[in-house]
């Protein structure tokens, strides 16, 4: 009986965790549709400038029409690549400098201030120099990415690793366990979600480098088109620019959650 009492209540918190994430999604494309229908309805009606704002079926028109006509593809896909190199060279990168200082007191105590200093440092400002040094290219524009994204990788893993509950430590240092028996058997197990959740937080990252290394030096990509599309006064350029960033990182985003999930299912 108490059996059966349990799995109808977990099958009534099962439908209604499911009617409330559909409730969600709705609203969610109630609110788009509804942001997008009056954003159409602005720019035919001319409450907006439609030479900067244009509208929704106008910025269509121009990402179809790019498309058919093969210009978009080159550009997305630099854009793309770039931020894919980027966000999976940062975030190794990342996690490994975060490994090298926890498992050296003395080298995080000597990187500390100079990891808070360029993590502060606008990076639009190292741009010249990236180029300089690595030429104008897919190169600097991966390295303008990666100042972003591994000094913030670095700093939250590392945070993770040192709210690790202390008790795991001295559990294992009982037991005789060195410093490598503890990062393998507690800090890394411990700290594994947050790892994960990083690759999301560098989505974001990686697309901001990608797209502010385009705007310094790049002759092809998303973030050239939004340059060129500024020069020459073609604001429906721009913002068909920005509409396709948006869906891609979003595709790519999603992707991360989904992997995410499976990961931390399998643990």
């Amino acid at each position: 009986m108490d059996a059966e009492w349990i799995n109808e209540k977990w099958r009534e918190h099962t439908k209604n965790k499911k009617i409330s994430s559909r409730l969600v999604w709705a609203t969610q494309l109630a609110i788009l549709i509804a942001c997008i229908v009056l954003w159409e309805l602005a720019g035919r009606l001319r409450w907006v400038d439609v030479l900067i704002f244009s509208y929704p079926s106008k910025i269509g028109r121009q990402i179809v029409n790019d498309a058919l006509n093969g210009e978009l593809w080159p550009h997305l896909a630099m854009t793309v690549g770039e931020t894919i190199v980027g966000f999976l060279l940062g975030t190794l990168a990342g996690t490994l400098l975060a490994v090298l200082i926890w498992w050296s007191p003395f080298l995080s105590k000597v990187l500390d201030p100079y990891m808070v200093v360029f993590n502060s440092m606008p990076k639009v400002a190292l741009g010249p120099i990236f180029i300089v040094l690595f030429g104008a290219g897919f190169t600097a524009i991966v390295i303008t990415t990666l100042s972003i994204t591994v000094i913030v990788t670095t700093l939250v893993v590392f945070n993770s690793f040192n709210e690790v509950d202390r008790n795991y430590i001295k559990v294992i240092r009982t037991f005789g366990g060195n410093r490598r028996d503890i990062f393998l058997k507690a800090i890394f197990p411990a700290s594994f979600p947050t790892i994960v959740s990083t690759l999301k937080v560098n989505v974001g990252m990686a697309w901001v480098g990608v797209i502010v290394g385009e705007f310094l030096v790049a002759k092809i990509g998303l973030g050239y088109l939004i340059v060129y599309g500024f020069q020459v006064f073609n604001f429906t350029l721009v913002l068909s620019s920005l509409v396709i960033i948006a869906i891609v990182a979003t595709a790519m985003y999603q992707l991360v959650v989904y992997i995410e999930r499976k990961l931390i299912r399998e643990r």
